[in-house]
């Protein structure tokens, strides 16, 4: 009979990247911290989001931490990354929370946080990722924004602390109508137990279906 495999863990130093749009001053009032889809890097995502520079604003693009092939063809072997997989979930979680609010520090080691307003905006599989980095992490999000993508199911809304950085981030949920993944039946869901939880929710339905849209990206900058 052989002996039992045991798990461990260990935390480990890594080098992580993030891209900006935009140039920090006394002009800055935004903050845009904006996490990714699944299989997105952090620059290509960012050119999406163009509509947002006009000076005030500046962006940040944390890229997630796992990065894979995206085809196994090797004549294009493009890459993308990903913030989590199911396996080993809770330590990706614990290290990604992390990750954004190292991200943070760096970027206000350049900015008076007083005097600028933070936005979270996590698009596809980043919505799930800027939800719990509001909920857990130590940094202040003003605004939080999910955009064509789920509120994390597991996250435990019960702890009043949870609720009250929730609260206080003045959540929105930004979805096309032609959606194929984030379903008006899947918004339904999420804003009954948000509100469940006295969390206030916004929804801001568009014409389209999973992508961006300049005219909304607009409008959500144009808000404090």
């Amino acid at each position: 009979m052989g002996n039992t495999v045991h798990e461990h863990h260990l935390p480990v130093s890594r080098t992580a990247r993030y891209y900006t749009l935009g140039d920090p001053g006394p002009g800055t009032r935004q903050v845009w911290v904006v996490c990714h889809g699944y299989g997105q890097l952090a620059s290509r995502f960012l050119e999406k989001l163009r509509a947002l520079d006009d000076g005030t604003r500046y962006l940040v693009a944390p890229e997630g931490l796992s990065r894979f092939y995206l085809s196994e063809s090797p004549a294009e072997r493009r890459v993308g990354a990903s913030w989590m997989t199911r396996e080993d979930r809770l330590a990706e979680i614990a290290d990604y929370v992390r990750y954004l609010d190292a991200v943070c520090q760096d970027v206000f080691k350049q900015l008076d946080r007083s005097q600028v307003a933070v936005h979270a905006l996590g698009y596809s599989q980043g919505a799930a990722t800027v939800a719990r980095w509001a909920a857990l992490g130590r940094a202040k999000v003003d605004r939080l924004t999910l955009w064509g993508g789920e509120f994390p199911p597991d996250l435990d809304l019960t702890p009043e602390t949870v609720r009250d950085r929730l609260r206080a981030a003045r959540l929105s949920l930004v979805y096309g109508r032609a959606d194929e993944f984030i379903t008006s039946k899947v918004i339904a869901t999420t804003v009954k137990r948000l509100r469940a939880h006295e969390i206030p929710v916004r929804e801001i339905p568009f014409d389209g279906a999973h992508e961006l849209n300049d005219s909304v990206l607009k409008g959500l900058g144009a808000e404090t």
